[in-house]
């Protein structure tokens, strides 16, 4: 294996590390269907220009293969991969709460 050779350190300030979670734009199985659109994976590996991420879902290639390990590679640089948004969580339904705060429903009883 060759070596690397750096002029300067490497940048360590990385924006993306193995076991982070990212959404990547490609094309998956949604309800049956394939779509592209945006779906959540975990980063399992970093390169230096290259990011593999996994996911639980079935991924294909552009030209229309299935990858069978749901590993797709991603340059850092591509539009196609992004930090998750963050999203709501649905209440339950009635609205109640799951597990009621005890200190307030004290404060209540007075």
């Amino acid at each position: 294996m060759s070596e690397l050779y750096f002029s300067t350190a490497p940048d360590r300030d990385e924006s993306f590390r193995v076991g982070d979670l990212v959404e990547v734009y490609c094309d998956h199985d949604y309800d049956g269907a394939r779509i592209r659109d945006w779906l959540l994976g975990t980063i399992v590996q970093v390169d230096p220009k290259m990011l593999a991420v996994q996911f639980q879902e079935n991924v294909y290639l552009t030209d229309g293969w299935m990858v069978p390990d749901h590993v797709l590679w991603c340059p850092k640089s591509s539009n196609n991969i992004r930090k998750p948004l963050r999203r709501r969580r649905k209440r339950p339904a009635g609205g109640q709460l799951i597990h009621p705060d005890p200190i307030n429903d004290a404060e209540d009883e007075d």
